[in-house]
């Protein structure tokens, strides 16, 4: 797996090549750099995974990992050019609804920027649960 960071204004990007897996030493690079990544002081990642090939239960596990040490960060993480077996891998575990997918960077990019609520939606109870769903995962 090969990670390449860039920063676009608050957002750290990183685009993944290769597979999300097992390595040699029984781990995944991945939760190692979005943890050094929040330590240097952003918690705003995107992660492109338009060129992975293959992700196993471990590095699943280290996206939702991943994840929950952004929002233990008070930031977000959101999924960039998720193909279709990822999708699927997403659906089945039922982690899809979890994380905020995107088809185009720039999408993904304006999601971080607030927006002004309509007040009738600040005070939908749905949208304290569609919150503490993506917490409990």
């Amino acid at each position: 797996m090969k990670i390449e960071q860039r920063t676009v204004g608050k957002v750290v990007v990183l685009s993944i090549t290769g597979d999300i897996a097992m390595n040699e030493t029984g781990g995944s690079r991945l939760v190692d750099h979005v943890r050094k990544v929040l330590h240097e002081g952003h918690n705003r990642i995107v992660l492109d995974l338009g060129h992975v090939r293959y992700v196993d239960s471990t590095g699943l596990g280290d996206i939702v990992e991943a994840l929950a040490a952004v929002l233990n960060r008070g930031g977000a993480l959101k999924l960039l050019n998720v193909t279709r077996r990822i999708n699927d891998l997403l659906a089945i575990t039922r982690l899809l609804t979890t994380f905020e997918c995107f088809e185009q960077e720039t999408e993904a990019l304006a999601s971080f920027e607030p927006s002004v609520v309509p007040r009738w939606e600040s005070d939908d109870p749905t949208m304290e649960h569609r919150r503490e769903a993506i917490k409990s995962h």
